[in-house]
C-alpha cells in the first residue's frame, strides 16, 4: 500500500503502512502554526474485498480533540462521491476502516473543495450577466483572491457581503458559495426580489494558501485570519487587508462570514450581541434572520456558541468587526463537520451538497430582509 498527500489540500504523515489492516498515520501541523486537525490522503494498492484500517495516532493532541467524539471520516473512490466510513475514537487515536471496492480511495476530514473546482466556479459565476470581477487581491503565496460583484437593479442598493473559508480546513464554506452561484444561475422570483434591493459582494475563498497547503486554521504565515480583523497587515494577513479596503470603498449593509464548526453537530449562527454598538434595531434583524432561516430547513437556534455579554465581543473576529464598523447585520454562519443531528443523513453526514442547499435558503432569507437592513 502507498499513502500519498502530495496534492491540493493533502495532509498526512505516514508512520507505518506495513499492515494494511492497521495503517498508522499522523496529521501534519498547519504550515507555520501549531494547529492541526484537517487530513486528506490517497491510499493506493488497496485489495478489493479486504478490510483496510487507518489510525490517526495524534488525533488526541489535535486542536479540537473533543470534536472526534461522534465524528465519522469521509472516503471517496473517485473524488466526487464522498461517503462516511465506520470510525471510532479513543486515547490511542482516531480509527476508521473501509472494505475496499476499488484499488484506491481518498480519505478526508470533510469533502474537499479543490482549487480546480474553485477556478471552474469563478468561470461559472463570471459567465452570468449580472456578475463581474470587482477587484482581485493576492494571498501571501501569490494566489488570486477575487471579489465578485453581483449587480442588482436598485438605484441605491443595499450592499451585502458574503465571505467564505477564512479557516482553510472548513471546506463546507466554499461548497456554500457554490450553492449561492447555483441560485444566481436559477434567476428565480426570490432572487430577483433580492437583487431589486441589494448588490452582493462575494469572496468565495478567503484563504487559498491555507486550503492548498492542507491547513486547518491558518494562512501561509500561520495567521488565523478570523482573529486578524482589528489589525490586519500586509506581512501576515493581506487577505483580510484587501477585503477591508474594498469594504471601505464600497460600503457594507449586511455581512455573512461562512464557516464550519468541528464540535457542534448542528447548523447555527453567531451574531454581534456583544458589540459595544449593538442596538435594538440589530437585535430585531438578527432574530428575524434566524426565524426565517429556521423555516427554510436545516437550521436551528437551540445549539451554538454561548452569547457574548454586552460590550465583551472579540472585535478581532470578522463578524464583530464588520458589524461594529458598519453598524450592520453581521453573522458568522456555522455548518458541522459531522452530521446535522436535527436531520441526520448517515451515508454522507453534513456534506457539500447540503452546504449548497443552505446557501439557497440564505438567499430566500436575504430577499425578505434586504429592504430593512437600513
Amino acid at each position: 500500500m502507498q499513502i500519498r498527500s502530495d496534492f491540493d489540500s493533502g495532509n498526512i504523515q505516514v508512520l507505518d503502512a506495513g499492515n494494511p489492516q492497521q495503517v498508522r498515520l499522523a496529521i501534519r501541523k498547519d504550515f507555520a502554526s501549531e494547529h492541526f486537525q484537517w487530513f486528506h490522503f490517497l491510499a493506493e494498492g488497496l485489495t478489493p474485498g479486504q478490510r483496510h484500517g487507518f489510525s490517526l495516532v495524534n488525533a488526541p493532541q489535535s486542536s479540537y480533540k473533543n470534536a472526534w467524539s461522534g465524528y465519522q471520516a469521509v472516503a471517496s473512490y473517485d473524488g466526487e462521491d464522498w461517503f462516511r466510513v465506520p470510525t471510532t475514537y479513543d486515547e490511542a487515536g482516531l480509527h476508521f476502516e473501509l472494505t475496499a471496492e476499488q484499488t484506491q480511495a481518498r480519505f478526508a476530514y470533510f469533502e474537499p473543495y479543490s482549487r480546480a473546482r474553485h477556478a471552474a466556479l469563478l468561470v461559472r459565476a463570471l459567465a452570468l450577466p449580472q456578475v463581474a470581477l470587482a477587484a482581485c487581491g493576492s494571498s501571501l503565496q501569490g494566489r488570486e483572491l477575487p471579489l465578485l460583484h453581483v449587480r442588482g437593479t436598485a438605484s441605491a442598493p443595499r450592499r451585502i457581503w458574503l465571505i467564505a473559508q477564512q479557516h482553510p480546513g472548513e471546506h463546507m464554506a466554499e461548497w456554500f458559495m457554490e450553492g449561492l452561484i447555483e441560485r444566481l444561475e436559477r434567476d428565480d422570483a426570490e432572487l430577483r426580489t433580492l437583487l431589486a434591493q441589494a448588490d452582493l459582494y462575494l469572496v468565495p475563498n478567503m484563504n487559498p494558501d491555507g486550503a492548498f497547503l492542507g491547513n486547518l486554521r491558518t494562512n501561509a504565515a500561520g495567521q488565523d485570519l478570523n482573529r486578524a480583523w482589528q489589525a490586519p497587515s500586509a506581512e501576515r494577513s493581506p487577505e483580510v487587508l484587501f477585503v477591508q479596503r474594498q469594504m471601505a470603498a464600497i460600503g457594507v449593509d449586511g455581512f455573512l462570514d461562512i464557516h464550519g464548526d468541528e464540535e457542534i453537530p448542528h447548523v447555527f449562527t453567531a451574531g454581534c450581541e456583544g458589540n459595544p454598538g449593538f442596538t435594538a434595531r440589530l437585535d430585531t434583524l438578527e432574530r428575524e434572520f434566524r426565524q426565517r432561516l429556521v423555516a427554510c430547513g436545516e437550521f436551528q437556534v437551540e445549539h451554538g456558541y454561548p452569547r457574548d455579554e454586552p460590550g465583551q465581543a472579540n472585535l478581532a473576529l470578522a463578524c464583530n468587526w464588520v458589524g461594529e464598523t458598519y453598524d450592520c447585520l453581521a453573522f458568522t454562519l456555522e455548518m458541522p463537520f459531522k452530521d446535522h443531528d436535527d436531520s441526520p443523513q448517515p451515508r454522507t453526514g453534513w456534506n457539500g451538497a447540503r452546504s449548497g442547499r443552505l446557501a439557497h435558503a440564505v438567499v430566500t432569507v436575504l430577499a425578505a430582509l434586504a429592504g430593512r437592513l437600513r
